[in-house]
């Protein structure tokens, strides 16, 4: 029983500590993207162009070509 209990207390915090990364790098993502789309310095294309590099930049750092949405159902 110890040790189930100790099982479940060490999958809860990895689990929190995944949680917590994935948060993180969907955060850092969205600023990169919040600060391209805002760039003041970029025109309409540049701004374009900028969000393209960062999806560019993600599909490399992943290794993934084509990228899918879950749907709900």
């Amino acid at each position: 029983m110890a040790s189930a209990a100790v099982s479940r207390e060490v999958v809860s915090a990895l689990v929190e500590e995944i949680g917590a990364g994935v948060d993180a790098a969907v955060e850092c993502w969205m600023a990169q993207i919040e600060r391209a789309l805002g760039d003041p310095h970029l025109t309409t294309l540049g701004r374009l162009n900028a969000v393209n590099e960062i999806l560019a930049n993600y599909k490399g750092i992943t290794g993934k070509v084509l990228l899918g949405c879950r749907r709900a159902s």
